[in-house]
This record gives structure tokens, sequence and C-alpha cells, in this order.
């Protein structure tokens, strides 16, 4: 089965009425785009003397009238791009990626991490279902929520499944880019249910192969498009002989197809129809419903058991014993064992047993507790589940956070406000470290915790937040915040941001711990202790090296915002890198008990050759798809101003980016004064991109008078993986003129 092709609307309507279709295609990898469409009518001027050399010049005329967007990928009221589900059978079968369903696409591949998914170990998942799913978190360039859902304890799981009541939920893309940053696999959910349902799998399930087959490909089509890895097959109503007898046929071919065209794909079934077609869940694996389990890569229970469920299936699984996903409702709905802050419980027979879980709407912390003490409320929950859910392991470089949840209250950029109000935008989310509270060994008063922390961020939203008591017999504490398993380079870069509140002589280090791969020998570092030899605090540079000072020129100076920075270049022969500590020591001669508190900014772990290499510029940048809206009339019936929606598209290198800034200036041409806000007089920020493409939506700008034009510039900033600002000379830039119509005045 081949990749979907990429078609405009058009194009799609023409194959369904059988006319010739020209042959569309993907490039290969995560630069795959659709290719641009430009209304007819918006000219590229090369020649603009006032544009940059590389700039790209876009006329318009300005209109109160434009061809509406689909509703399916665009916000009905103000046009941002969505991500959406289908809820039938014909929109499944119909589905054929379009230009909009780019925005749905993620920019995060799939990161590798220890242990593997397919390793024979118990694993767990999440099942996220919140009060029917795409709420804030469908808009894919971000909403101002004030108190928006959050998870973060990604360390924990390894699967991440969205779930939703409508036939075909597909996960919004900023589920699947932070799942991803963290190694963490997501499957979207298809569903039937009640008598719908049934006419539903009787329409491709009871007749021949071919039916389920074209199903199973549009699903398998799916996941390759938007990147994200599978699928949960819920099938939750009765099924006819012919029917449940096709089921198995058409979990095996879903199960082949997806491991052929998907990395690491998985196909998962729930615990509801059984062999002979009836609804009627088990609560477990059993003769009932193995020939399910039997043709896809593992199986989800019902809530409702108890111990003597776990036992008897133990029996049964043999050497799969992994792929059964031992469902725990959260809510503790029915009969079930532990639930809410009970659910340890649940998990200490699960695990007892050897058995994966599933837990399903641990949002629970979110919908039913208050709001204002969510983020206490999440720690605690997984806290109390934390012995029985092994970390994951980090596997690759460059290694970069700022611990930016993909929320706050303000936004910053390296150390400096960028702007003020409530944000949300999970693509946006860093790699999260490990939460919770220590304990000193062999010390009863010393002690550290880490928490979220969004009074405060070096770059983003938020910053990490450690308190912690340095206890009077000892010289300090530290705490483990990322397990690694990362065979590095010769020459790696490490930093650390942070601040310390309050006065204090608390020395902040960061350390390593390495493991040997044959020899391992780092330069220019200390070895704590005998005990543990492989742990290593690396000495700050006073001034940064040479070759790297156009990336690192901030190390050992006083940064924006009261932040710190330090920096450190080691080299390193055969070695595995392991664990990040963060190690706070009391300054010499200090007997009394000590306390602090510190947030950290940022952490980089970069290959230090990575640095040297060139750097892509973006390229291409175009202006499409725009509309105007009035602002309210001024004098004489003229505009007080317009609002400006359009799309940016641009090419890019995508494996080489965290993501995308995007920023925009005005200023008119012509001798008639401005009318209508001002723009900035300087590129400000405008929001984040994940793709290679940017929606505008209702930015305030001046209205062009007579003999006017008035210019909008957009300016796109690649953020590559390593985590320094590009020079603008890498950056994109698009301009787009305009011009009120020839005919009488521009009245709303």
């Amino acid at each position: 089965m081949e990749a979907p092709a990429v078609q405009t609307r058009a194009a799609a309507r023409r194959q369904r009425q059988g006319l010739a279709t020209p042959a569309g295609g993907t490039q290969e990898g995560p630069e795959r785009r659709p290719k641009r469409r430009r209304p007819g009518h918006r000219i590229k001027e090369n020649q603009e003397e006032e544009a940059a050399a590389a700039e790209a010049v876009f006329r318009e005329v300005v209109s109160f009238s434009s061809d509406p967007l689909p509703d399916r990928y665009y916000d009905k009221n103000t046009t941002k791009p969505i991500s959406f589900y289908l809820s039938s059978l014909e929109e499944l079968l119909a589905w054929t990626p379009l230009m909009e369903d780019s925005f749905n696409v993620a920019l995060e591949p799939l990161q590798h991490r220890q242990p593997p998914l397919r390793s024979p170990r118990p694993r767990t998942l999440l099942c996220h279902d919140m009060m029917g799913g795409y709420l804030e978190d469908r808009f894919i360039q971000g909403a101002e929520v004030e108190t928006p859902y959050s998870f973060y304890h990604w360390q924990y799981i390894d699967i991440f499944v969205y779930f939703s009541h409508h036939t075909v939920t597909i996960p919004p893309v900023g589920w699947t880019n932070a799942a991803h940053r963290h190694g963490v696999s997501v499957l979207g959910t298809f569903i039937t249910e009640w008598k719908e349902g049934g006419r539903l799998c009787e329409a491709f399930l009871a007749g021949d192969p071919r039916s389920y087959q074209a199903v199973a490909d549009q699903l398998v089509q799916m996941a390759q498009f938007f990147r994200f890895d599978g699928w949960l097959i819920n099938i939750e109503n009765p099924l006819s002989p012919a029917a449940v007898g096709n089921t198995p046929p058409f979990l095996q071919y879903l199960t082949s197809q997806l491991h052929r065209q998907v990395p690491g794909g998985l196909v998962l079934w729930y615990d509801s129809v059984v062999r002979s077609g009836q609804l009627k869940w088990q609560d477990e694996l059993n003769e009932h419903n193995q020939v399910f389990f039997d043709a896809c890569d593992g199986f989800f229970t019902n809530y409702n058991w108890q111990e003597e469920h776990l036992e008897r299936m133990l029996a049964l699984v043999g050497e799969r014993l992994a792929d059964v996903y031992v469902g725990v409702d959260v809510f503790a709905r029915g009969n079930v064992v532990g639930g809410r802050f009970d659910t340890d419980k649940s998990l200490e027979r699960i695990r007892k047993h050897g058995f994966s879980a599933a837990l399903f709407a641990p949002g629970w912390v979110y919908e039913c507790l208050e709001k204002r003490d969510f983020f206490q409320n999440q720690d605690k929950f997984w806290g109390l589940l934390e012995r029985y859910l092994p970390t994951h392991s980090i596997c690759s470089l460059p290694f970069v956070t700022s611990f930016c949840l993909g929320l706050g209250k303000r936004r910053v950029c390296y150390g400096k406000e960028q702007g003020v109000g409530a944000w949300y935008h999970p693509s946006a989310q860093e790699v999260q470290p490990l939460f919770g509270e220590h304990q000193l060994a062999g010390h009863s008063q010393g002690w550290v915790t880490t928490q979220c922390c969004l009074a405060d961020a070096w770059h983003g939203g938020s910053s990490l937040l450690i308190r912690g008591v340095i206890p009077p017999e000892a010289g300090g504490v530290a705490v483990r915040l990322f397990s690694l398993q990362v065979p590095v380079p010769p020459k790696i870069f490490l930093s650390l941001v942070y601040k310390l509140e309050g006065p204090s002589d608390v020395k902040v280090a960061l350390e390593l711990t390495t493991g040997d791969t044959g020899g391992c020998a780092i330069d220019n570092i200390s070895v704590l202790s005998a005990e543990t030899g492989s742990r290593h605090s690396p000495q700050p540079l006073r001034v940064p090296p040479t070759k790297l000072a156009r990336w690192v020129g901030r190390c050992g100076q006083p940064l924006s915002g009261g932040w710190i920075q330090r920096c450190y270049v080691l080299s390193l022969r055969q070695c595995l890198l392991q664990d990040l500590f963060v190690s706070f020591s009391r300054p010499r001669g200090g007997q009394e008990e000590e306390s602090f508190t510190c947030r950290l900014g940022e952490i980089q772990v970069v290959d230090a050759d990575s640095l040297l290499a060139p750097l892509p510029q973006v390229q291409d940048v175009t202006v499409s798809q725009v509309r105007w809206l009035p602002l309210a009339p001024g004098p004489e019936g003229l505009l007080a101003g317009l609002r400006l929606s359009c799309t940016l598209h641009w090419s890019y290198p995508l494996r080489q980016v965290r993501g995308f800034r995007v920023h925009w200036w005005q200023r008119m041409r012509g001798a008639s004064p401005n009318r209508g806000p001002p723009g900035p007089e300087k590129p400000m920020f405008l929001g984040l991109a994940f793709a290679n493409q940017y929606r505008v939506v209702d930015l305030p700008v001046a209205a062009a008078g007579p003999g006017q034009d008035g210019q909008v510039e957009f300016v796109v900033e690649p953020v590559p993986r390593e985590g320094f600002v590009v020079p603008q000379a890498e950056w994109g830039r698009a301009a787009l003129v305009y011009s009120a119509p020839e005919a009488r005045g521009l009245s709303a």
C-alpha cells in the first residue's frame, strides 16, 4: 500500500467524478507537505525597491468578500486551524489528504527511549478521555486558556491514546508532538456504538474482504500521514455472525499493514464484543475474546476486574503477558479496584501479576477537583503511582529543554518578556523531568522537591522550581532530573540556566553519570566519590571556546531577568551518558542547615561538532488565503483599521528544527496619513509554528487610504533542535502590500 497522495479539493472532486487527476504525491520524511495554491489575483513582486533581496512581496486589493474556508479544518468564527475527527464510515472512506490536513501533521518524530516499547516488560498506557475531547487542545496554533489541562509525567508512560466517542478520533497534533518528544507512542480511536454503530459495522465487516480492507487502508494512511502510531479499536455494539467472523481478519490486515507503513505501529483491541458477536464485557482476556487478541498487538480489558480475573489470565497469555493492558477507570465507576487517589491499589495488583496497565481518564484530577490545585493534585496522583511506573530513558542528542509546559501566564523568550496573558499550546511543551520529593539518603532532615512553576520562565511559559534543605551534617544535596541512555560523541556542550531566589550562597552545579561502553574516559572533570565513580561534576567554563562563541557567547555573563548560565565542554571517549543531576552545595565552612529555592530555566546537552555545521535558510515564504475584516468606521465613514487573516507557507528541513517563531511588522507607503492601529516599527512576536505553515488570524493593521499602500511584513525564525538563536540572515521573509479598491470609499 502506497503513502497517501496529497490533493487539492478540486482534484479530489475530479477523482470522485471519475475524471483524470494529475499525479500527486508527498515528499519522503518530515518535509512532506502539500503543494501550495495561490489565488490568481495575488502577484509576486520580486522587483519591489523596498523589499530585501530575499523577501518575496505579494500584492492584495482589500476586499471583504473571500472564499470560505472548510469548517472541518478551520474554526468557523476565527479561521484558526483546528484538529478534527470523522463521524461516519462515508467520511472515512472519502478522506484524502488536502493542503489543510498538513496543519495537523506532527513535527516531532517518535524519539527513541529505553526500554523500547516492544521489550518484554509491563507497560503503562494512558487513555485520555476528557469531556468529549477536542476542547482547547483542538486549536493547532494554541489558544488563550486560563486553566487548561496539561499532562507532563511522560517519563512514566509508554502509550498515549486520545479517546472520544466520534467514529474516527484523530489525535490533535499538539498531543502527538508532546508525546513523541518524550518517546511515547500515540494512538487514535476507531469506535462504533449503539444501533448506528451496528449499522456501520455491518456495512464494512459483513461483506467481502475488500470492504474491511478499504477501511483498514484508510486508517493506516491516516496514521502514516498525520504521523501518529496506530489505533485502539473499540466495537461497542453487537455484531452479526458474518461481521464478527470478519473481525479477526480485519484486525490482522490492519495490524500487518500498519506495521509495514508505520514503524513501531500498534493496534489494540478493547474488551467489548465476544466471538459470538454479543456485546459482553469480560473484564479479562479469556476464551470468549482471545481470537481478537491473537489478531493484533494487544488487549485493553474492561475495568470491573478482581484479582481472580488476573490470576485466570496468567495461564492463557503465555509469552504475551505485557500485551494485556488491564484497564483502570480513574473515576472509579462501577465495581472496580482502586481509582482516584487509590489508583495505586489497582497498579499494585496488576504489577504483581506482571501485566501492563491502561489508566483510563486520569484527567479526573482536573475534571473533578479544584482547578486552582490542579498541579498539586496531578503531582500527588502520579507520585502515589511512582513505585509501579518504571522510569524511561532518553536516547538521543541534542537534548534541550526549557521545562515549558506548553502553557503560561505570559510568554518569555530567553529571559525577555514577549507578551502577557494566558496561553495554551501543547506542541510547545518541552521535555519534562522527573517530579516529586526526594529524601537525602542517610539524613532525616535533607530533602529536595521538584515541581512546575508558572511564576517565572527563562524561555516559554514556565520553569522548574526546586526547593530543598541541606542538613548540617551534609555538604550538599542533588536531584536526578533525567534518565538517559545516550552514546555520546567525542565532545559535548552542556549548559544550565538557573536563578536562586533571594540572597543565597548555595552553589548550583550540573552533574552527570556515565556508563562504560569499552573504556570510558572523560577529560577535565572530577569524580565525586569512589562509591559513585561514574558520577561526575564538570567544571564550568569562564569563557566559551572560540569555535562555539557564536552560539554560547552568553556563558558566564549576566542574563536578562536575573538568570545565570553555566556552560561546560567535555571530551569523552567510549562513554554512555546515563543521568543528569543538579546539585546544591553549601558554602565552604558552613555548618548550619541551609534552605534554598531555585528555578531552572534550561538544560542543553549538544554534540559540540553539530554547532559548527552550516545552517539552512528559511526559503520560499508565501502569503495566501487572505481574509479582510473591517474595524469600526472612523471619521467621514472611512475605516479606522482592518483585521487581516492569511496563511503563510515556507520551505525548511523539518528534521533540523524544534519549531518556528513567526514575527510581523508594518509600514505605510505613500503620502496619506496612517489610519487605524499603528503597526510595530520592528518585528514583533506573532506566534509559534510546528509545521512549514502558519495561519495569521485577525491581525489589526492600518487601513490604506487613497494613493497609499499598506505593507505588512512577516518574518519566520527557525528554532534549531540545539536550542540556540539563529542569526536573522537565516530567517525567511515575505511582505503583503495592500491597497484600497478603486471604488468609492472603504466603508464597512
